[in-house]
This record gives structure tokens, sequence and C-alpha cells, in this order.
């Protein structure tokens, strides 16, 4: 990592744009992931170290990222959501609800999935299907119960650097206390992370059977994000998603 700073500027940021990115970065680091150190943040603009990308992905960085990965999650809290109480946050440039929450259930369906589900319906990019599909997502289809974990939550292949010395950095989170299966089911939407992360990741920290299963209900938020900001063909994989989580 280089000691140049990097900003990033945004001058119409909504309140507390940066400041979620920040504490977000700042958890992750609690709990032992490697992340850009936070130097200065203000309404406009976050300063961060820079990462110095230019290492190749390889065998030994793919399953070392898998190992960290599980280490990461192996960090819980006490309820579902804000790493700190504050309940907005933002995934990509939509709000999201991260009201801290007693239930894993109320935390990703009632306050995020059936919220933006209503809102992509409500300006025309879902029809009211979709929303149907989304009140039938049983809790049940979240698998067996886990403590709050904390997750990356925004975690596609992008927000994954890899330095010249092949070590692996996590950048613009959505941090907060949710399902680790969050994690993964992101890493899957649009591809960037091979079968050794997966692999690696499993026999470090293994997961609850039938975790494949469940991609979809972990799939959605993103999805209902995507849709809400760009529309297009977002919504009809949106559509299969809420309907297969539905049908679970």
């Amino acid at each position: 990592m280089s000691t140049e700073p990097f900003t990033k500027t945004r001058p119409d940021a909504p309140a507390g744009f940066f400041d979620r990115e920040a504490v977000g970065l700042r958890a992750l680091a609690g709990a032992g992931a490697r992340v850009p150190e936070v130097a200065d943040v203000a309404q406009d603009h976050i300063t961060l170290t820079r990462v110095v990308e230019g290492g190749h992905r390889t065998a030994a960085t793919e399953e070392a990222f898998g190992r960290e990965l599980a280490a990461l999650h192996g960090s819980t809290g006490d309820a579902y959501g804000a790493v700190d109480g504050e309940p907005r946050a933002w995934l990509g440039d939509c709000p999201v609800d991260l009201t801290p929450s007693p239930t894993w259930a109320e935390s990703w369906l009632t306050r995020r999935v059936l919220p933006l589900t209503r809102r992509a319906v409500d300006e025309g990019h879902l029809d009211a299907g979709s929303l149907a599909d989304a009140e039938r997502i049983s809790p049940d289809g979240l698998g067996p119960p886990e403590p709050p974990t904390l997750v990356h939550g925004d975690l596609w292949a992008g927000n994954r650097l890899v330095d010249r010395g092949g070590r692996s950095w996590l950048i613009d989170p959505c941090a907060h206390y949710g399902h680790r299966e969050v994690d993964l089911a992101m890493m899957q939407l649009f591809g960037g992370f091979s079968g050794r992360v997966f692999a690696a990741y499993v026999e470090e920290r293994p997961l609850a059977p039938g975790w494949q299963d469940r991609v979809a209900v972990y799939q959605s938020v993103p999805l209902l994000v995507h849709t809400l900001l760009f529309g297009g063909g977002y919504a009809v994989q949106t559509g299969d998603a809420l309907r297969r989580a539905a049908e679970r």
C-alpha cells in the first residue's frame, strides 16, 4: 500500500454518505480485514491511503482470500444491522435500512427485500407479481439461524483489490452485521472469484447444507438495487431471483 492519499469527492453526496463508508472500513479493519486507512472524511469527500494494484490472481492468492474472508466472518455482534446503530446506509447509491434488528428475517426481509421491492414496483421496474413473490419468502428460506456476523455487504469483484505483493484488500463496503452467505452470494452475482476462494472458505468455516440453494434470496437485495439504479435487464434477473426465493 502506498502512503500517497486517494480522495473520492462527491459534491452532491447525501448526508452521511462518506461517513458510512468510513465507519464500514473501520469496522472491517477492527475485525482484522485488510482495508485502506481512513485519513479524512467529510460531507463531500473521503480520503484513504491508496492501494497500489498490480498483483496477479493465482491459486495461492485466491485460497488466501478465502481463508481471510472466513476469518472476517468470525466477528459477530449483538444484533443484525448497522455496526454502530445508525440505520441508514447505502448499497452503491441506493439507501438501505440497517436499523438494528433482533432477527435476521426482520433485517433482511422486512427492512430490505420488501421495501426495495415495493419501491421497484412503484417506479414501474417490476410488476405486482414480484411483490407477491417477495411477500411469500419465508424466514425458513434464509437458512439455519446464525449469529449476527460482520459482512462486507457489497462484495463484488471490483471491491476486492490485489496489490503487487498478492495481498487482497477490501474497499467500498456496506458493512453490517448480517448473514455470511450475503457476501458469498454477492461474489457469485457478477463473477470474478475463482472456485478456490469458495473451497478455501468452506474448509475454514463450513456452511450449512443447502447454501447454494439460498443464493437467490441473498442476491435479491443487490439485484433490487441494480434494478432501481439502472433498470433494464436487471429487472428480469430480480424477478427471477424473487420467484426462486419464494419457491424455497
